[in-house]
């Protein structure tokens, strides 16, 4: 449980959050699913407080905004559907995305053409942000979606990181009241919550300083490489929960 959440620590302080979901999975097979996404929502909470004190004022703006005004439909039609809809086909759906997109990349580049523009117009940024809200919010796994429109502006590492933990500070905190509501975050769950802080903030600092140190182009590899293993897991949690007996 403490490796999970130093995983994650380090993935939100240097790494965007594509890879942090993954902490969800291996909690949810320790605890079951309600519970570990009660107690990771104070923990991401404090990972986006921590980041932003080393990125502030680094993010794009632009693309800021419309991640946070897109991701907002998506918690709402988390919330109203929390009880109803079977998050299993999106889930299949954004990690074929991710996959799909990571290897557009790379032939691209291979072929030196420059990827398509498509991903990266606002429109595209509000669906993609409200695909990622609504995710986020039934199991923290709204990573993939921002990365794959922020990797389409080829912005700088540090600007991607920035926009990144800003985006899901804001998406964090809208969550906080579904998930009171639901009866997710309670004194069981802040138990366990407290008890891992300091992996939580290890971690970030951690992720903080591998990402001043490795290089951009290093930096993007490992961000291509995170967005398909995240995809891959998302279409295997997909297939799991459609076709599980």
């Amino acid at each position: 449980m403490a490796l999970a959440i130093l995983f994650a620590g380090i993935s939100k302080g240097g790494f965007g959050s594509g890879a942090a979901f993954l902490a969800a999975p291996i909690l949810t097979a320790m605890v079951g699913p309600q519970f570990a996404i009660g107690l990771m929502l104070p923990l991401l909470m404090l990972m986006d407080v921590t980041g932003l004190y080393f990125y502030w004022g680094k993010w794009a703006k632009e693309a800021s905004f419309i991640l946070i005004l897109g991701a907002i439909p998506g918690i709402i039609l988390g919330t109203l559907f929390f009880s109803l809809a079977n998050p299993f086909f999106l889930k299949g759906i954004i990690g074929l995305i991710a996959i799909i997109y990571v290897i557009n990349q790379l032939v691209f580049k291979n072929l030196r053409v420059p990827p398509s523009k498509k991903l990266a117009t606002n429109l595209a940024g509000y669906i993609l942000a409200t695909i990622s809200g609504f995710t986020s919010c039934i199991s923290h796994a709204g990573g993939p979606s921002i990365a794959i429109y922020l990797l389409s502006k080829n912005i700088a590492k540090t600007e991607f990181q920035a926009t990144t933990i800003l985006t899901f500070w804001a998406i964090n905190i809208f969550k906080l009241f579904p998930f009171l509501h639901f009866g997710f975050i309670n004194k069981y769950t802040l138990i366990f919550s407290f008890w891992l802080i300091p992996m939580a903030l290890l971690g970030t600092w951690i992720g903080v300083k591998l990402h001043f140190i490795i290089s951009e182009k290093f930096f993007y590899s490992l961000i291509n490489c995170l967005l398909f293993l995240t995809g891959t897991k998302l279409i295997y949690d997909a297939f799991v929960g459609l076709f599980a007996f």
